[in-house]
């Protein structure tokens, strides 16, 4: 009896390990608004996260605000879904409109058995092959996001572009706290800069709302050309 009890304590321990090493734990759907300073232009940038049957749909849209609409005027609206797994984030699907800069539109979707993305870049078919798990440029807040949750955020990323792929060094450059109309938070920055790019991307993500940046910033030869910082926070 004394061994039949004692297997059976192994076998629950057995069992709790596995799931322990298993678990990932899980991006939370929200509704995030944040207020943007582009350059001289100001504008909104509204971002939803929303949990699919099997998957995660991210939407980004920004559109200027105020005096910056007589300056310029149409919107950017980016859209990826992704899974976020134990092996992390992988995009599925990703679709681009930006009608304040005149870009052609983008529609791409992700095979990971062929590691091949391809969907129309404006009227022009492509065939992008990746190497390896390649992100966008919405689909990388998440994975970040998503590492960060489970405590094992890489060094390097791949991100992509339509004619070429580009590997992202990453790096924590500590906590600070952080005061917003949506609140205060501790956050501890993540830089991501593209090998080769004069663009730093730096996220202060708050722990208290799974590691969602509260801060955005963007510099390009150490001049500050993009922030946004959040004003409000709705989980979903």
């Amino acid at each position: 009896m004394i061994i039949s009890s004692r297997k059976q304590v192994l076998a629950v321990f057995a069992l709790l390990f596995v799931v322990s090493t298993t678990w990932a734990a899980d991006l939370t759907p929200h509704r995030a608004e944040y207020k943007v300073k582009i350059s001289i232009v100001s504008g909104q940038l509204n971002t939803e996260l929303q949990s699919l049957e099997s998957a995660y749909l991210a939407t980004h849209a920004i559109k200027p605000v105020g005096m910056s609409r007589i300056l310029t005027n149409g919107r950017m609206q980016v859209s990826s879904e992704f899974t976020a797994e134990q092996d992390g984030v992988k995009p599925v699907r990703f679709h681009e409109v930006d009608t304040i800069k005149n870009e052609p539109e983008v529609r791409l979707a992700f095979d990971w058995t062929t590691n091949v993305a391809s969907g129309t870049v404006g009227s022009e078919d492509v065939d992008i092959q990746l190497d390896g798990i390649s992100h966008d440029n919405v689909s990388i807040q998440y994975a970040l996001m998503h590492d960060l949750l489970n405590g094992r955020l890489q060094d390097t990323y791949v991100l992509f572009d339509v004619d070429k792929m580009r590997v992202a060094n990453v790096r924590n450059i500590g906590t600070k706290e952080i005061k917003t109309k949506a609140g205060t938070f501790e956050a501890v920055g993540i830089q991501h800069q593209k090998e080769g790019s004069s663009r730093v991307t730096t996220l202060w993500c708050a722990p208290k709302l799974g590691y969602l940046p509260v801060v955005i910033e963007q510099h390009r030869k150490k001049k500050l050309n993009f922030r946004a910082t959040l004003t409000q926070y709705t989980a979903t």
